[in-house]
């Protein structure tokens, strides 16, 4: 399992590279069914994997003028301090046994991984409808920060980033198209800014109370980073808009097999 965990490694790195926003939703599931891992602990592994893929992704995004920096650090800011407030206060704090229902016992991990897969699911309609990419050719318009909105967003986004260690870039391109009016291409890689800075500033949060294992998360995440750069080059001779629909039924599944066997057969 340790060998196909790796491989699917490099899978998310590709998935991130090919389809942007959405790729990182098969973090935790890999650490969590593949390598063993605890679900609280994968949510922080998840965070450091994302949010360094992200960064190394940011760069050729930023060299191609793709990434706005007033938008990252508007949208970032209440994103970062949320996600940071969850890793280090929120998480921690919610007790082992949550609340039980009949004879189903909600526990923490339990209650996480079904966070997960509803995030997953909603995630997966949000690339099967690919609303956005309607937006792909616009032309780029003066900006328009919505304030209240962009900060409500950016704490949402950041509070469900701290729980279940996913990038929420499925939220946050819509976000930035809808709220700030980036051309669509200038909003993906924005959004790769801004879960590089919220995923590894959350991680931070984590060490004053998580051991971590250096020498496993830095495996993985070589891994992913390497699939990343694999992923924009099969990006440029793939449809890519076909190809995020179709990893969009993918993600659907993986979310309905995580609910029934979280609940059913865990």
């Amino acid at each position: 399992m340790e060998i196909i965990g790796y491989i699917a490694s490099l899978f998310i790195g590709i998935s991130l590279g090919l389809i942007g926003g959405g790729g990182s939703i098969l973090t935790v599931p890999v650490l969590v069914y593949l390598f063993g891992v605890s679900p609280v602990l994968a949510t922080a592994y998840s965070l450091f994997i994302v949010g360094a893929t992200s960064l190394v992704g940011v760069f050729p995004k930023y060299r191609s003028k793709m990434v706005n920096l007033k938008t990252a650090i508007i949208f970032g800011i209440p994103s970062i301090v949320s996600v940071y407030a969850t890793r280090k206060w929120v998480v921690p704090a919610i007790p082992d046994e949550v609340f039980s229902i009949g004879n189903l016992v909600v526990t923490k991990p339990l209650l996480l991984m079904l966070l997960f897969a509803v995030l997953m699911t909603a995630a997966s309609i949000s690339m099967i409808r690919n609303k956005n990419e309607e937006c792909e050719d616009c032309e780029e318009t003066e900006l328009k920060f919505n304030y209240p909105l962009i900060l409500l967003e950016g704490l949402v986004v950041g509070l469900l980033t701290g729980l279940v260690g996913a990038g929420g870039g499925f939220l946050i391109i819509p976000a930035l198209v809808v709220l700030s009016k980036l051309p669509m291409k200038q909003a993906i890689g924005t959004s790769l800014l801004i879960i590089a800075m919220k995923s590894l500033i959350g991680f931070v949060g984590d060490l004053s109370h998580t051991v971590i294992d250096w020498t496993f998360l830095l495996s993985v995440t070589g891994l992913a980073i390497g699939g990343f750069f694999l992923g924009n080059i099969l990006n440029k001779k793939i449809n890519a808009s076909s190809l995020k629909k179709g990893f969009g039924w993918f993600v659907l599944v993986m979310g309905l097999y995580i609910l029934i066997k979280e609940l059913f057969f865990a």
